[in-house]
């Protein structure tokens, strides 16, 4: 997703600031998806989740014949805490 690298050359505190119109032509982006996700962005949930699952993966590459009990251990010494439930709905929603 290009949108957030869109905001952040749009910032006013960017050294050098490019205007949004400029940055989606040459990203070949359009103007109107891009504002509709600046007003409804990733939520922290959804980006909390995310990280989660990719501790839940990276440990699974590794080990990829284990439950999810022993990659929940592996992605909580990876400093990515969460409840046995909440690993367990990741694995199976991914088919780990």
């Amino acid at each position: 997703m290009m949108y957030p690298l869109v905001r952040e050359l749009a910032a006013a505190a960017a050294p050098h600031r490019v205007p949004v119109a400029v940055t989606c032509r040459v990203l070949n982006l359009a103007r109107q998806p891009y504002y509709r996700w600046l007003n409804n962005p990733v939520a922290d949930v959804e980006l909390a989740e995310a990280y989660r699952a990719n501790a839940l993966f990276d440990a699974h590459r590794g080990d990829p014949e284990f439950g999810h009990r022993f990659l929940l251990e592996e992605a909580r010494a990876a400093d990515e805490a969460m409840a046995e439930r909440t690993a367990w709905r990741i694995c199976r929603d991914n088919r780990w």
